[in-house]
């Protein structure tokens, strides 16, 4: 089904995110305000046994909306082809000031992925990894590189490669983990470590970044493997990944 993609020319990515401060009271009162409007609807939808759910103790979830979060790692990774030997290099853009690692990679971006043959691929990366970082961009007041700014283009003119579509197969209503395609089709598990509702905690309780970003560096290999399945490419094999 992939048969004619360039892997050379695949970016693969994806983004890990926490609340932008570490309790709701940090947030001044206007953001506290509208943190409670934003979040009204989904604290009702998970309510259990019609129990309130407050906006402060949902607030541990702010990390999944660009408005009230922030990113603290980008992880990408291409397939390098040179001398006929198949290498997955991957670097990760991560730490706790949100503005440098936008400007970092998208300083990668302009620099290496401004040219229509170049895609960006990631699980669900339209949805949420993609209008995240193009949401933060601006926030931070920083202007969006190509790849990034979709306006005006048509769907099929736009450079992201989502593999959670390419296992839709035009099914719009089924959605499927990147922990359970990886398992369906044999390849080895990222979330053999943390999973993205523990993010949070590990950031801010436990002030461990380095965990965080090895994790979101195995996601961004499983979605590579993915790709290389779908594709009907031979897998990746460990000693074929170097981290710059």
């Amino acid at each position: 089904m992939l048969g004619q993609l360039q892997l050379n020319q695949v970016l693969f990515l994806d983004i890990e995110t926490v609340p932008e401060h570490k309790n709701f009271e940090d947030l001044s009162p206007t953001k506290q305000k509208l943190w409670e409007e934003k979040s009204a609807y989904k604290r009702r939808y998970e309510a259990i046994e019609n129990e309130e759910i407050s906006a402060s103790e949902y607030y541990k979830n702010a990390g999944i909306w660009a408005e009230f979060g922030k990113i603290i790692c980008i992880s990408a990774g291409f397939i390098n082809t040179e001398n006929k030997q198949i290498e997955f290099r991957i670097k990760s853009f991560y730490g706790h000031e949100e503005k440098e690692i936008l400007e970092d990679f998208s300083s990668l971006l302009y620099t290496h992925y401004n040219t229509s043959k170049r895609l960006l691929c990631g699980h669900n990366i339209k949805e949420f990894d993609i209008p995240y970082i193009a949401r933060r961009l601006l926030i931070q007041g920083k202007p969006l590189p190509k790849i990034l700014n979709l306006m005006g283009k048509k769907p099929w003119e736009v450079p992201h490669l989502d593999t959670l579509e390419l296992w839709k197969f035009g099914d719009y209503k089924h959605f499927t983990s990147l922990k359970l395609l990886t398992e369906i089709l044999g390849i080895e598990s990222p979330k053999d470590d943390i999973d993205g509702s523990q993010v949070r905690s590990v950031y801010y309780e436990e002030n461990n970044l380095e965990r965080i970003v090895k994790y979101c560096e195995k996601d961004v290999i499983a979605v590579a493997q993915v790709v290389l399945k779908l594709a009907g490419k031979p897998l990746l094999k460990p000693e074929q990944t170097t981290y710059l």
